[in-house]
Formats: structure tokens, C-alpha cells, sequence
């Protein structure tokens, strides 16, 4: 038509572009690939929220004494069978669960706590500090771990009960002794990241900026050094699980009645052959913690690792 005015072409909408992602959410990405450590990271969270929450649901005392219902395998009243007291041992399962675990969180936290603090204070220093605190951790390393342990506990157990009472003087000392035995290998790591960390770009500008050494460490190289060190805390856990059923199965750990699953194992043993079910389910359990728990390690390990492409 005349004197229209022609109509001009739609200009084509400016391209989306996507979100940046954080540090955290493309972590989160890199693990959920990892088909194992998802699968291991939900039988942990059962196991947790078992032990957790299962004394509550399953109220039958832990020391419970039935000699009508000893060495009985697995049933509907008892499904996971008796031990030679009659004592109903999913009752003693999940109790002892929550020590187990705690044991290895407890002191897994302590072994990276000591280990990133002499790590970094020997990484960001030079000279005889350095020296020595390698020194101590090659000392801490070369002494023999069991015979050691063996000799605190013999040395420390009975004080650390009267003062807190038999569970928790246990505990103080069982986490105290393993955690000060596990920081070693971490302590080498986080100095490692330390030297290869300081002389970065970032910490340079900071350093030329007027940034104290504290600042430095805490706001710069620590948070950047922390991806090996979450891997190497899954694997203390780990350790630290093992390491308290070994004292428990030697009859060096928790006293008899407080059942972790290090325990349940010891007491079993001189029945083996008449009641498999007694060592098989604490054993499993065991096996089911320190299994997943590497899993979720190895996919940690994935994650944090910036130069995998996933």
C-alpha cells in the first residue's frame, strides 16, 4: 500500500548466557558423575541415619540378658540374632554404630586440625622452623604405631575412666591416640601445597599489596590448599574406623559393655563355628563404612581436581 512503511526484519534476541558456576556447584557436578561415590554417599547416610535414629525405633536394651535366647540365629524377634547372653544384637549394632563413627569422625578432625596447622606453619616459613616440625613428623612416622598405642592405652585408660567416667575417658583416649598417629601424612601434604601455592600469581599480588603472612595463609593459599586435604580426611575416617575395631577386637578399647562393632567382633570369636551371625553382621558393617567411605573419597579426589575433565 502506498505510503506504508515497510516493515523491518526482527532482530534475533541477544544469545543466553549461562550462569558462571561456583567453585562449589561445579564440585557438586564433577561428584554426582562419579556413580560409585553417590551410591557410597547414600548407603553412608543410611548407615547414619541408622545408628542415629534406630535406637529409637528398635528399643530393646543393649544388655538385655536372655539365657532362653542365646547364640539364636537371625529371626523375627531378633533380626539379627543373640550372642551367648541372649542379648539382641541389632540393638547392640546400632549402638555401637554411633561410637564406631564418632570414633573416626572424632579423630579424623583432630588428625587434620594438627596436621594443616604444622603443615602450613612449616610451609609458609623457611629455615630452622621448617626443619624442625619435618623433623617431628618424621619422628612421629618412624615409630611403630601398634606397640605405641598398646602402651598408652595400658598407661592412660584407667586415669582418663576415673576422670570421665568408662565411655568417655574411653573415647578422649581412643580418638587422642589414633588422631595423633594419622596427622602425619597430612601435614606433608598441605607443606607440599604450601611450596607449590606461595609462589603463585594471586599470593604474589596480595604479598606486594601489603597482605600480612597470617592473612596470606587464612584469606589466599590455605582455602585453595584444602581440596587433598578433604580427599585425605575421608581416607583418616576411614583408618580411624579400622584402627578402633583392631584395640576393640584385641580387647584394648571400649570395656565389654559398651558394644561397638570392634567389640561385637572380639566377643564373637570364640564362636565362630556355632554362630557365624555374631561376627558377620559387625564385620559387614565394617566393611560397608570403610568401603564407602573411600568411595566417596575417590570422588571427592575427582571433583577437586581441576585438571580431570568430566
Amino acid at each position: 500500500m502506498a505510503g506504508s512503511i515497510p516493515a523491518l526484519p526482527c532482530a534475533d534476541p541477544a544469545p543466553t548466557v549461562a550462569a558462571p558456576r561456583t567453585p562449589s556447584a561445579e564440585a557438586w557436578r564433577r561428584f554426582k558423575r562419579h556413580r560409585m561415590a553417590m551410591l557410597s554417599l547414600g548407603l553412608l547416610a543410611l548407615m547414619v541415619l541408622a545408628v542415629v535414629f534406630g535406637p529409637w525405633l528398635w528399643k530393646l536394651p543393649i544388655n538385655e540378658i536372655d539365657f532362653s535366647a542365646t547364640l539364636r540365629g537371625p529371626s523375627a524377634a531378633h533380626p539379627m540374632g543373640t550372642d551367648d547372653l541372649g542379648q539382641d544384637l541389632l540393638a547392640r549394632m546400632l549402638y555401637g554404630g554411633r561410637i564406631s563413627l564418632a570414633v573416626g569422625l572424632a579423630a579424623m578432625a583432630m588428625a587434620i586440625l594438627v596436621g594443616v596447622t604444622i603443615g602450613a606453619v612449616s610451609g609458609i616459613s623457611r629455615g630452622a622452623v621448617d626443619v624442625a616440625l619435618m623433623w617431628l613428623t618424621d619422628l612421629f612416622l618412624s615409630l611403630p604405631q601398634l606397640p605405641l598405642l598398646l602402651l598408652l592405652i595400658y598407661l592412660f585408660r584407667d586415669p582418663l575412666k576415673n576422670a570421665f567416667g568408662p565411655e568417655v575417658g574411653v573415647f578422649i583416649m581412643i580418638v587422642v591416640v589414633i588422631g595423633g598417629f594419622r596427622w602425619m601424612p597430612v601435614a606433608r601434604l598441605v607443606r607440599a601445597q604450601f611450596f607449590s601455592l606461595r609462589e603463585k600469581e594471586f599470593v604474589e599480588a596480595a604479598r606486594a599489596l601489603g597482605a600480612s603472612t597470617s592473612r596470606q595463609v587464612l584469606r589466599h593459599i590455605l582455602p585453595n590448599a584444602l581440596g587433598p586435604v578433604i580427599v585425605a580426611g575421608t581416607i583418616d575416617v576411614a583408618a580411624a574406623i579400622i584402627a578402633e575395631s583392631t584395640l576393640s577386637f584385641l580387647g584394648l578399647g571400649f570395656p565389654p559393655d559398651i558394644p561397638t562393632w570392634g567389640r561385637l567382633l572380639f566377643d564373637s570369636k570364640d564362636h565362630m563355628d556355632i554362630a557365624a551371625h555374631w561376627a558377620l553382621f559387625p564385620g559387614a558393617a565394617i566393611f560397608l563404612a570403610v568401603l564407602t567411605i573411600n568411595f566417596i573419597g575417590d570422588g571427592l579426589r575427582d571433583a577437586l581436581d581441576p585438571r580431570k575433565v568430566l
